[in-house]
């Protein structure tokens, strides 16, 4: 686990130096400020290696799901938007590609050959597809990327399987990789796996109890499990593939980790207050089902009368993924007033500060370490 008490202004001159600028700007991206949108302007770097990044992964992606057995593979085809329910094709897009972005983008950074990590990058990005398969299903989600999710068109049991699938599928391709760094690649990506499932069944746990009885540093740590663990993940085995030492690895590994809780307190604040035109969700459908996010337990935490409000709210059965409008509407205002929304937008600022810090360890040339840097602040700061 990262140390969530380390000062992040504690690094070696050479890499503060290459922080301290850049440090400002993504910690004030990362809190959605005014102009920071990446569907303006200032994200056209980070967009431009997504689309690169879709361009040389999607055909590895398309070729290891055409093996998968006919009924699995129609099922992950449609999860990906490629195919429609009834098996016709779709001109759906199979998601931002920020993960195999971020394999591809730390190799480039440290002097190795993208094109030789393609499957690492592909690799990647169907482990976080089988938990956004397996996730729908325990979190009983309708809805995933504007359209219904696979579990309510093929089934439980077929999603699951279409997830476990996904995962064998990610190890065989790392297997069959001839680099030489394909086999500490496929043991990390077990590794991060398991913590992945770990970081489920604490979040499944978590919304077992008491809305009293859940701590802000428990949803932490399960959130640098459930989120910020595959895209260090995903820089550290970039790093492999370059070729790089135990440092650059586990450094660009801690970049990521810290990426990725500011890009879950962002989304968090989406999945309470963001457009269901742009997230492909209903409105509040994260307190609809008594979700508790990590605005959410900040909220909780507050000692406020809003806190107490909010938790009276989170004691009455939910209302399901539709949800009760005026009720949603209700807690999310409960948590602005306790004070979550803006807890959780600066702690995203500074775990941004802290993935700087430990990017410019790894990588402390800025021109190098730009194209993370752009991908870092393109997913944290969304605004909706």
């Amino acid at each position: 686990m990262t140390d969530t008490t380390t000062d992040p202004a504690g690094t070696t001159a050479g890499a503060g130096a290459v922080a301290g600028a850049a440090a400002a700007g993504a910690a004030a991206g990362a809190v959605g400020v005014p102009g920071s949108d990446p569907e303006s302007g200032d994200g056209c770097e980070a967009v431009e290696i997504l689309a690169s990044t879709r361009a040389h992964v999607d055909p590895e992606l398309r070729r290891a799901i055409d093996t998968l057995p006919g009924s699995l593979r129609r099922v992950a085809l449609y999860h990906f938007g490629w195919e429609r329910a009834d098996g016709t094709p779709a001109a759906g897009h199979a998601g931002k590609a920020i993960r195999p972005a971020l394999v591809l983008t730390a190799v480039r950074a440290l002097g190795g050959e993208p094109a030789l990590a393609v499957r690492a990058a592909a690799a990647v990005e169907l482990v976080h597809n089988f938990t956004l398969l397996h996730d729908d299903v325990m979190d009983r989600d309708t809805t995933r990327r504007h359209r219904p999710t696979a579990w309510t068109v093929f089934g439980v049991a077929d999603a699951i399987l279409a997830g476990d699938a996904m995962q064998a599928l990610a190890q065989r391709l790392l297997a069959d990789d001839p680099h030489p760094g394909a086999a500490v690649a496929a043991a990390r990506l077990a590794t991060c796996v398991m913590e992945l499932c770990a970081g489920q069944q604490a979040d499944c746990e978590l919304e077992r109890r008491d809305p009293d009885e859940v701590t802000l540093d428990e949803c932490l740590a399960m959130a640098e499990a459930k989120t910020g663990a595959l895209l260090g993940c995903a820089c550290a085995l970039g790093a492999v593939y370059a070729g790089a030492g135990r440092e650059e690895i586990d450094a660009l590994d801690g970049f990521g980790r810290e990426a990725g809780l500011a890009f879950q307190l962002i989304d968090d604040v989406i999945g309470i207050w963001g457009d269901p035109g742009h997230t492909g969700k209903p409105a509040g459908a994260d307190l609809a089902v008594h979700k508790k996010s990590l605005p959410v337990v900040a909220a909780l935490a507050s000692g406020t009368p809003a806190a107490a409000e909010l938790a009276e709210l989170y004691r009455r059965p939910p209302g399901g993924t539709e949800g009760d409008p005026q009720s949603a509407a209700c807690a999310a205002r409960a948590v602005e007033s306790a004070g979550g929304r803006d807890w959780a937008q600066v702690h995203a600022a500074d775990r941004m500060s802290r993935a700087i810090v430990l990017l410019a360890r790894a990588v402390p040339d800025p021109e190098s370490a730009g194209g993370l840097l752009a991908l870092a602040e393109f997913v944290t700061r969304r605004t909706h």
